[in-house]
């Protein structure tokens, strides 16, 4: 009697990569907390994570993209020091005044992904207009601004025109420098590839 044994790939190539794609851009969005700064005017500080949305999304489309961002709010809710100034546990996702943008993020960065890639398959980014790209992340940016003035509004027992000045109005012109960042970032990798 003799005996087969088969190579079996228990995971392909691909969502090997995509898994260790969304793991990176997780850690950046985790980082990228740790630059951050108060803001003067509102109880939310300043922080580079919004561009990591962008990031993910753009780089990795809408349902890696959103997956990245699922994998940095499970790593945080578990205790991993992944969220503003170093922070993490279940309590800042159900009880700190930036529950709501947290929470948003998977959805901001799924949408980017969607709008970049015109679909859930993903394309060269280097195929993707100026506007096409700016107008992803203004999306993205309306929902994390939905979701964050909703949870600013409720945990700091604000009226929503409250939360709105204080939570997301403040912070207009510091995403419009986290977008041109990411259009720097998305032509300087289309440079480097050609």
């Amino acid at each position: 009697m003799s005996t087969r044994t088969e190579s079996v790939d228990l995971v392909g190539d691909e969502a090997a990569t995509n898994v260790a794609r969304a793991a990176l851009f997780a850690a950046l969005v985790g980082a990228f907390a740790y630059v951050s700064f108060p803001h003067p005017f509102s109880a939310s500080p300043i922080t580079l994570q919004v561009l990591g949305v962008f990031l993910a999304g753009i780089f990795l489309g809408p349902v890696w993209g959103g997956g990245a961002l699922v994998l940095y709010l499970a790593a945080g809710a578990i205790g991993a020091p992944v969220f503003s100034a170093g922070t993490g546990g279940l309590g800042v996702l159900l009880a700190e005044p930036t529950l709501g943008y947290l929470w948003s993020y998977p959805f901001a960065a799924a949408l980017i992904g969607f709008v970049v890639h015109g679909g859930v398959t993903l394309r060269d980014i280097d195929t993707v207009g100026l506007p096409r790209l700016v107008g992803a992340m203004v999306a993205g940016t309306a929902v994390i601004y939905a979701f964050g003035v909703v949870g600013f509004a409720v945990v700091l027992e604000l009226t929503l025109v409250e939360a709105f000045l204080t939570g997301a109005l403040a912070f207009i012109p510091f995403e419009a420098v986290k977008m041109a960042a990411a259009v720097g970032v998305v032509r300087s990798d289309a440079i480097a590839a050609n």
